[in-house]
């Protein structure tokens, strides 16, 4: 993870329990934290319990409880509201219905945000709802310095996550088929059910197809976040 902090710690040295020597002469990021899953070793760790702005890697979490209390095949209408999301968008149009599914592909692999606002009404009843379903999520996942204020990644003071946290949200995101398939896939296209526009998505985690055994999981960026990633690599 890569973003800029409003941390409650002070800064932390690196830690590196890595075999060999990582290959950085200084650390590219304000925080990190390398992991082997299998075993659960820690390879590398820096200011992993800093308290960031997570940008887009909030989707996870929004995708979990959308694959929790939703159903795929349910039809969803864009609002107002989601149709003016800001950037990055698909400039979807008001009163578009797509598959919650279709959604769910745009948001992931896109960041779409009107995608994504347009799936959270939809399984929330409003935006405001849903995110009490999302900090509850993190309550039950002992995510202690997690908090959401929305369900897209916008910058906010209540909004913020640590490299911990993400690290556990994503370990138990990815034991969901539906979603451990989608965010290894590279493009995908999805249409309206309520009309004949197609939407081409590109994944925008670039380490996809490009080094073997990238599996997923997630992208993000914002202004006050910098650029973020969460990936798993299978060897």
């Amino acid at each position: 993870m890569g973003m800029e902090h409003h941390a409650r710690k002070q800064t932390a040295h690196p830690v590196s329990y890595a075999p060999q020597p990582l290959p950085w002469k200084r650390i590219p990021a304000h925080s990190i934290l390398l992991k082997e899953l299998r075993s659960g070793r820690i390879l590398f760790e820096y200011d992993v319990e800093k308290r960031l702005s997570p940008a887009s890697l909030t989707k996870i979490m929004s995708a979990l409880i959308i694959l929790e209390k939703g159903r795929l095949d349910d039809l969803a209408t864009v609002s107002r509201n989601a149709a003016r999301a800001p950037k990055t968008h698909l400039r979807l149009k008001v009163g578009e219905v797509f598959r919650l599914g279709d959604l769910l592909k745009a948001m992931m692999m896109v960041s779409a945000n009107d995608a994504c606002l347009a799936a959270v009404e939809h399984v929330g009843g409003d935006e405001e709802q849903f995110v009490k379903l999302m900090n509850a999520k993190a309550v039950a996942l002992g995510l202690s310095d997690t908090h959401f204020s929305n369900g897209c990644g916008f910058d906010g003071p209540d909004h913020y996550s640590t490299a911990e946290d993400l690290a556990t949200l994503s370990e138990v995101a990815m034991r969901n088929a539906v979603f451990r398939n989608l965010v290894k896939e590279e493009r995908e296209i999805i249409t309206p059910v309520s009309g004949y526009r197609a939407y081409v998505l590109h994944n925008t985690n670039r380490l996809l197809g490009r080094i073997p055994g990238v599996v997923g999981v997630k992208t993000g960026f914002t202004s006050k976040a910098g650029r973020c990633l969460i990936a798993k690599v299978s060897q």
